[in-house]
């Protein structure tokens, strides 16, 4: 054995054999007895006052109001273990040794307390006496400077290194990219230090160095000292408020205080690694392609089974694409090892075992996260078997061709119009010897994205006046006081006033407006005093704060120090607070009568009508909707008190009361609790007994997204008038139809089914002349007629029924006829068997003719039906599906 081993062999032995419970301990318990306070960790979906990212990607950002001075800090020293998780290093997972999408990270953090030398002297403590980190392997990268941002090395950080007995070896200076720390093209900003570790020789050579791309040194803790404000032109500022932001990855440290070579190695992921196993039936290290596939199951298996946990769900959009992209592709990799079983639902069973003792939450979200998990996977095997059927089709055309790839934008299609992963898509490929042009269908993939974003931006003016709402607010130097629960009206001062666009900006020392948010919408009402007068169009949020949008009606606007008289709009308020506590008992009703696998995941409350929609995998059958709103009309009849009450969030979890998606919330929180049915943490206005909302009446129920239904309801009056335009409605097709209101629904089965008949006997009619002439019409190839015609006026039904004729007529033929149905295009195929046996498949020709419109459909091989939205493009359907015939009788 050499020294440089020997060495290592030796200082290996000073590390604590932690396991991950212990180190998360260790970490934040270090930082309580230094002053910390702990905090809880948010939710992985970000408050609904951060739209800059889709999750949680790390441990400062649900901090940064305090960072930003917008919100006062519970401490000004903070410590929390974080649930982050970043799409960034998506395709690195399984590749490396240390890349995740979902992870913890610790942190310490100081919002204008300590700064560099206290935050380099915590980390070298910890690290070294802590987790007993050998000195000698510890090297620190720091900032090396920047010509354009007119820095020099951070000789600061260096001497503070140096100070705890880091060598000046054992320093190595990086330049922007590596070492310099900003939050985007501008604003708060500052150099970092990262803590490496050396693993030693048999992981890289002594010429390496942190920095490198080597997996020898392991980068654990990152330190990021904010103390400039970047401008644009690289033009930098000192902030008024030095703050200290650390980052310390539990799963890194896992790695290296366990002695294993990478993360997956740890006990975080070992359990996992072997459920792949022991379903698999193969074995982690076996060779690269299996170790890959069980490294992202793990992972994936992990991310999913926490996103679904904070009231995520599986859809095509924005966050939700993210978790149903991580569900199939962990699927996908179990095909790769050969499972051929339900997969998702012991795996995020084995996740909730495995770390429900530092989550809790995971065992209480048990049901809804293997309820997902099942529907999901479900749906996905539909979707992988439609997806091959097309693929195989692409794969005979291009061997009859003798092509060695298949056109991208038939790959492109695969994967936007029916779900089918372009990785399987090139799997499947490359074991038939071919290929697709993988950057083009990704520029089709990019052009598409583009395409969904256009018209999604919205009107910058909301934002602008948002921000110079902020700016008044900061102005003002006082926060809001919201008095809008005890009264309608007050006598207050104005404490700013700036005009926008047009529009009259007030910040009020006391305001009865509510400003919009979690769902409600903002009070509206009038400002008046010796100024003027101004109609109150909108309250804006702020965090503690708010600002009002006015419209003057006379007068000048108020200086600073104005008085004024405030009043809401009472009438608004209340059909308001009538729909809010309706949208309460809602949401009781639906968890009650579907299961706790309902979460709200959007909401709108105003004095019109609520709009609530919530996590369910189907639409409704009249029967729930019926029960659902026969149970909130029995708690309304019930006369049951409402009422509000502030205490801890911990109490607040111990009364069950449910939080809403995506809010931010304090250490105090405020309950709305419906007597025993309902309790919800929320900052709404709501009525003091169900009694007050009257009457309760839903709308419609439709699908808002994937995996996510929306009910409409109105309340009060509202409903009552909904109501009597529903009688009115019955009572006028009493007359027309000449029966009692009680026998309709038995009158309307009995003219459709007389409508059905009649359109039976003249389609039959219609049906033998229009086959007739089509087989007249008919065009031969080698000896097969070929058919492709639109027809008009028939149903579905008949339209099968006459493809069907047709081809019986013609002996050895292939049909496809298509007609146009409210606005929707329907295609039917029809092949002779024999066809079938040299490759011309029915299924396979319509899903082909359909998808060229943005539709699908499948069926057998002799016999097929397929639909789309788009009927104006039916003749561009019929011409793919030409196309598709005649490369197959070619």
């Amino acid at each position: 054995m050499g020294a440089c081993a020997a060495v290592f062999v030796a200082t290996t032995l000073r590390l604590r054999a932690m396991r991950a419970e212990q180190i998360r301990e260790t970490f934040l318990e270090f930082f309580e007895r230094r002053g910390h306070r702990r905090l809880e960790s948010a939710s992985l979906v970000p408050s609904v006052y951060d739209p800059s990212v889709l999750l949680t990607t790390a441990g400062m950002q649900p901090l940064k109001p305090y960072f930003r001075g917008e919100e006062e800090p519970p401490a000004r020293r903070l410590t929390s273990c974080q649930r982050c998780f970043r799409t960034t290093d998506i395709d690195n997972v399984g590749r490396t040794a240390r890349h995740l999408t979902f992870f913890e990270m610790l942190g310490n953090f100081s919002i204008g307390d300590y700064f560099k030398r206290e935050a380099i002297e915590y980390a070298y403590e910890l690290s070294t006496e802590g987790f007993g980190f050998d000195p000698e392997r510890i090297w620190i990268t720091v900032f090396g400077g920047d010509p354009a941002l007119g820095l020099g090395p951070d000789e600061e950080a260096i001497e503070y290194w140096r100070g705890v007995g880091i060598p000046e070896d054992r320093i190595v200076r990086l330049g922007r990219d590596d070492n310099f720390w900003q939050a985007g093209p501008t604003g708060p900003c500052g150099p970092c230090s990262e803590l490496y570790y050396d693993r030693g020789p048999q992981y890289g050579a002594d010429s390496e160095r942190p920095g490198d791309d080597t997996d020898r040194f392991l980068e654990f803790w990152n330190l990021v000292f904010m103390q400039y404000e970047l401008h644009p032109g690289d033009r930098l500022s000192e902030l008024p408020q030095r703050n200290i932001d650390t980052g310390a990855g539990l799963e890194r440290l896992a790695a290296l205080l366990q002695g294993v070579p990478s993360v997956f190695e740890s006990d975080l992921f070992r359990p996992l690694v072997e459920l792949g196993e022991e379903l698999s039936g193969r074995r982690y290290g076996e060779d690269f392609r299996v170790t890959r596939a069980l490294r992202i199951i793990a992972d994936h298996g992990r991310g999913a089974t926490f996103l679904l946990a904070d009231g995520v769900v599986p859809s095509n959009e924005e966050r939700g694409y993210v978790l149903r992209r991580i569900m199939r592709r962990t699927v996908l990799q179990g095909r790769v090892l050969g499972i051929d079983r339900p997969l998702l639902e012991p795996l995020y069973e084995r996740v909730i075992e495995t770390m429900s003792g530092a989550w809790p939450y995971l065992r209480d979200e048990r049901s809804t996260i293997l309820r997902w998990a099942r529907t999901e996977e479900q749906n996905f095997a539909r979707t992988i078997e439609q997806g091959r059927d097309l693929l195989e089709e692409l794969i005979a055309r291009a061997k009859r061709e003798g092509a060695s790839e298949i056109d991208p934008e038939d790959a492109f299609r695969l994967h936007d119009t029916f779900g089918f992963p372009f990785e399987l898509t090139r799997e499947l490929l490359a074991e038939e010897g071919l290929s697709v042009d993988e950057q083009a269908v990704k520029r089709l993939m990019e052009r598409a994205r583009e395409v969904a974003r256009r018209g999604a931006s919205k009107a910058g003016t909301a934002a602008e006046r948002r921000e110079r709402a902020a700016e008044l607010a900061r102005a003002s130097g006082a926060a809001s006081r919201f008095v809008g629960y005890e009264r309608l009206a007050t006598d207050t001062k104005v404490l700013g006033s700036a005009d926008h666009d047009g529009q009259l900006l007030v910040k009020l020392a006391e305001s009865p407006f509510y400003p919009e948010g979690g769902g409600q919408v903002s009070d509206t009402g009038l400002l008046e005093g010796e100024w003027g007068r101004a109609r109150v169009l909108d309250a804006i949020r702020l965090p503690d704060d708010q600002v009002l949008v006015c419209e003057l009606l006379e007068g000048k606007p108020p200086s600073v120090g104005a008085e004024v008289h405030a009043q809401v709009d009472e009438e608004r308020r209340r059909r308001t607070m009538r729909n809010h506590t309706a949208t309460h008992l809602l949401h009781a009703a639906l968890r009650r009568q579907l299961g706790s696998h309902v979460r709200q995941a959007g909401s709108y409350v105003g004095p019109d009508k609520l709009r609530f929609d919530f996590t369910h995998g189907k639409r409704l059958g009249r029967d729930e909707a019926e029960e659902i709103q026969g149970l909130v009309n029995a708690w309304v009849e019930q006369r049951l008190p409402v009422r509000a009450f502030e205490t801890t969030r911990e109490e607040a979890n111990r009364l069950g009361a449910i939080a809403l998606f995506g809010e931010k919330y304090g250490d105090w929180v405020r309950v709305v609790e419906i007597d025993d049915v309902s309790r919800e943490l929320c900052g709404g206005t709501h009525v003091a007994s169900s009694a007050e909302i009257g009457l309760f009446e839903i709308e419609a129920e439709t699908s808002s997204a994937s995996n996510v239904r929306r009910i409409e309801a109105v309340t009060g009056p509202a409903a009552a008038a909904l109501f009597a335009r529903r009688s009115a409605t019955l009572a006028r097709l009493s007359e027309l139809l000449r029966v009692p209101e009680q026998e309709l629904v038995s009158a309307v089965e009995r003219l459709q089914r007389e409508l059905k008949e009649a359109r039976k006997r003249a389609q039959s009619g219609d049906g033998r002349a229009q086959a007739e002439r089509i087989v007249a019409s008919a065009q031969r190839r080698d000896g097969t007629a070929v058919v492709v015609e639109a027809v008009e006026g028939l149903e579905p039904r008949a339209l099968v029924d006459l493809a069907d004729a047709v081809r019986q007529k013609l002996g050895r033929a292939v049909v496809l006829l298509a007609t146009t149905v409210e606005g929707r295009a329907h295609l039917v195929a029809s092949v002779a068997p024999e066809l079938v046996d040299v490759g011309l498949r029915a299924d396979q020709l319509v899903r082909e003719a359909a998808a060229a419109i943005g539709g699908g459909g499948g069926g057998r091989p002799t016999m097929a039906q397929a639909g789309a939205r788009d009927a104006a493009r039916l003749a561009e359907a019929l011409e793919q599906g030409r196309a598709v015939i005649e490369r197959a009788l070619s």
